[in-house]
């Protein structure tokens, strides 16, 4: 295995920038379509049926599909990252990308800790890769 070179927090950070708003100009629109410009005035959590399915389920959706099929979500793609198996370096299987996808949510509940780990870990590895047994490196 050739050595890797770990993308940072910042770089992440970036791509995740990029994917959120790829994300937000699908769903935005749709989400007014369906229930009106007052979806964006409620205070309530849940809206219906069609807010759980764009806002939650669709998003997990697309991510997981794009690391199965290239290791990448947008963002890691036009920053040149990909996500490859720690140990081997490999790609990773689809089930440690649904342990990572799920462990995103772990890395967040305290105080998004297990992302902001990432800046301090020696292999850039969130709480989200490490559970996972993956990492981010930049493309060689």
């Amino acid at each position: 295995m050739t050595e890797q070179k770990y993308a940072g927090f910042w770089i992440r950070v970036g791509a995740a920038l990029i994917d959120t708003v790829f994300i937000l100009v699908i769903i935005f629109p749709v989400l007014t379509v369906i229930y009106g410009n007052d979806y964006w005035l409620s205070e309530g959590f849940i809206q219906g049926f069609w807010d759980v399915m764009l806002n939650y389920v669709l998003p997990a959706l697309v991510v997981i599909i794009f690391w199965v099929y290239k290791s990448a979500t947008p963002g890691k793609m036009l920053t040149g990252l990909v996500i490859v198996d720690a140990k081997s370096g490999n790609k990773p299987s689809t089930g440690q990308f649904i342990v990572r996808y799920l462990g995103y949510y772990v890395s967040m509940i305290p105080l998004f800790l297990g992302l902001i780990w990432v800046g301090i870990d020696k292999r850039k590895q969130g709480w989200h890769d490490k559970l996972a047994g993956t990492v981010v490196i930049k493309k060689q």
